[in-house]
C-alpha cells in the first residue's frame, strides 16, 4: 500500500513537471509580475520626482546611524531595482502585447527616474557622497553595464551629470572586502563607455579575489576572513564576472578568466542545491533581509548562459520561480502601499543587521536577471524541470553525486 501510494505520488509530481506545456510561460509571467511588483513604486514616483516624498524609510531595530541611513535609502532602492531589471530593459526580444507595452511604460519611467537621480536640481537628486553612496552607485554602474539602452537614450545632461556623480566616490576609500569591487565597477563603466578610468581600481579587486581570497570549493572570502554567508552572491561572483568581461577584452586577465570560470559555476551548482522543494533556503548569513537576491548569481550565471552543463536551464527556471513564490507569499511581504516591509518571509524586523533599511531591500531584484533572455531562450521555452530538492525529496529520483572542485 505504502509503495502504491509512492509510485502514484511519483506520477503525479512527474507528471506535472514534464507535461505541462504552459509551465515556461507561466513562470515568466511570475518573474514579470514579481518585476512590476518590486518596481512600480519606486520608478513610478522617482519618474515623476516624488520618491522622496513618497517612500517610507524603515530601519534595522539596531541602526548603527538612522539619520545617515535614511539619506542613503532613496539611491540604494533605485541602483539596486536597476541592475536587476537592466537586462530585461535593454532587450527587444519581448513577444507579447502585454509585455512590450510593460517594457515601454518601465523605459519611460527609467529614463526619467535616472535624469532626477543625477540633476542637483531635482527633488529626488541622490546623495553620492559618503561610504554608502559608493556601495550604491556601484550598482547603478553595473545597471548602466548590463543596460547599454538607458545609456544610450539617455540625453547629453543626463550622461554627463551621471559621470560626475560616479567621480565623487572616488574620495571614499574601500573597506578591505567586497567593496574593493564597488570601486572596480564604478571604473568598468567608465572604461565601458569611453571615459577616463582608473586602471589600478579595477586592477587591485581582480588581483585581491583571483590571486588572495579564493578559499576554494568555488568560494571566495570576503577579504581576509571567509564567512558562510551569501555574499559570493549578492556582490562577488556577479560583479567579478562583469568586471571582467569588459577588462579582459584584450585578455589582460588571461590567467584568471579560466578559473574564474570553473568557480563560478561550481558556485551556481552549491546555489541550486541550496534551494528547497518548496522555494526557502537555508536562513544564513548577514544581509539575508534581500531574499531572492540571495540568488544573484545563479540568475547571472543563466543570464550569461554560462550555466554548468549538469545545470539544465529550464531547472534553474524552476528554482528561481520557486524562490519568488516563496519569498512574496506571505501577506506582509509589502506594506499597503506596495513597498518592500524589512524581512525574509514577510515583515521580519529583528531579521535586519545594523545598516538594512527599505532601500537595502531591492537587491531582491537581482533574481530577476533572466527576463534578459527571450521567450523562445531553453531558460524560458524548454519544458518544465525539476531542481535537485526537488528530484531527491519529491521524486526519489537520480541526482549526480556532488564533489568539491579543485582548482589552483
Amino acid at each position: 500500500m505504502i509503495l502504491r501510494t509512492f509510485c502514484t505520488l511519483s506520477i503525479l509530481l512527474c507528471f506535472h513537471f514534464f507535461s505541462s506545456a504552459q509551465q515556461s510561460t507561466q513562470d515568466r509571467e511570475v518573474f514579470l509580475q514579481y518585476l512590476d511588483q518590486l518596481a512600480k513604486p519606486v520608478l513610478s514616483n522617482m519618474a515623476q520626482d516624488k520618491l522622496k516624498e513618497n517612500m517610507p524609510v524603515d530601519l534595522s531595530p539596531r541602526s548603527d546611524n538612522p539619520a545617515q541611513r535614511k539619506t542613503f535609502a532613496y539611491l540604494e532602492a533605485f541602483a539596486r531595482l536597476m541592475s536587476g531589471i537592466g537586462p530585461w530593459l535593454n532587450s527587444d526580444s519581448s513577444s507579447h502585447a502585454k509585455e512590450i507595452a510593460l517594457k515601454k511604460q518601465y523605459r519611460d519611467w527609467s529614463l526619467k527616474a535616472l535624469k532626477n537621480a543625477v540633476d542637483s536640481n531635482a527633488k529626488d537628486y541622490m546623495r553620492w557622497d559618503g561610504g554608502q553612496s559608493l556601495v550604491d552607485a556601484s550598482f547603478l554602474a553595473l545597471a548602466l553595464v548590463r543596460c547599454p539602452w538607458l545609456w544610450e537614450h539617455s540625453d547629453a545632461n543626463t550622461k554627463l551629470n551621471v559621470r560626475n556623480a560616479f567621480l565623487k566616490t572616488r574620495n571614499t576609500i574601500p573597506a578591505y572586502s567586497n567593496w574593493i569591487l564597488f570601486t572596480g565597477m564604478i571604473e568598468t563603466f567608465f572604461l565601458k563607455y569611453g571615459f577616463e578610468y582608473d586602471k589600478l581600481r579595477i586592477e587591485y579587486g581582480i588581483r585581491e579575489f583571483g590571486q588572495h581570497w579564493y578559499t576554494g570549493d568555488g568560494m571566495f572570502s570576503d577579504g581576509m576572513n571567509f564567512a558562510m554567508d551569501n555574499y559570493n552572491s549578492y556582490v562577488i561572483q556577479p560583479y567579478l564576472n562583469s568586471i571582467m568581461e569588459i577588462a579582459n577584452a584584450e585578455g589582460r586577465y588571461k590567467w584568471f578568466a579560466p578559473k574564474l570560470e570553473q568557480i563560478s559555476k561550481r558556485y551556481a551548482v552549491i546555489q541550486e542545491r541550496w534551494i528547497n522543494t518548496d522555494g526557502s533556503f537555508p536562513v544564513i548569513g548577514r544581509s539575508i533581509a534581500y531574499r531572492g537576491g540571495a540568488f544573484h548569481h545563479l540568475a547571472d550565471m543563466a543570464l550569461r548562459k554560462q550555466l554548468p552543463a549538469d545545470l539544465k536551464p529550464a531547472q534553474v527556471r524552476g528554482a528561481l520561480t520557486a524562490v519568488i513564490r516563496k519569498t512574496t507569499e506571505a501577506p506582509s511581504t509589502f506594506n499597503k502601499q506596495g513597498w518592500l516591509n524589512i524581512g525574509l518571509y514577510g515583515e521580519q524586523k529583528d531579521i535586519a543587521d545594523s545598516y538594512i533599511n527599505t532601500g537595502s531591500l531591492y537587491l531582491a531584484a537581482e533574481i530577476l536577471l533572466p527576463l534578459g533572455l527571450p521567450a523562445s531562450d531553453p531558460f524560458w521555452n524548454d519544458a518544465a524541470e525539476p531542481w535537485t530538492s526537488v528530484k531527491v525529496w519529491q521524486l526519489g529520483g537520480a541526482v549526480p553525486a556532488d564533489h568539491a572542485l579543485d582548482v589552483h
